[in-house]
């Protein structure tokens, strides 16, 4: 990934991000380290999609573990930390 320093975008404008962009997502280095990315809309329409469509077949995996009775109830939290520290 590219990387461009926050004072150079200071002194030289958005314009050297346009011209690198073109090669994928750039870091922009801020006191000496990574603090944002910037992504072309496509690229973040892409990844936005791509988070919506993981989240809804983790709903709908979980909705079929329900349906398939391979799910457990528990009464109250403490009841589930329990549980839990007895799996591990």
């Amino acid at each position: 990934m590219r990387s461009v320093a926050a004072q150079e975008i200071k002194r030289r404008g958005i314009s050297i991000i346009d011209n690198i962009i073109k090669e994928g997502p750039v870091h922009i280095i801020k006191n000496n380290h990574p603090q944002y990315v910037v992504l072309t809309e496509e690229r973040f329409q892409e990844l936005s999609e791509a988070e919506s469509e993981a989240f809804l077949a983790r709903v709908k995996e979980s909705l079929e573990d329900l349906k398939a009775g391979k799910t457990t109830t528990f009464k109250d939290a403490d009841s589930l930390l329990k549980a839990i520290e007895e799996d591990e």
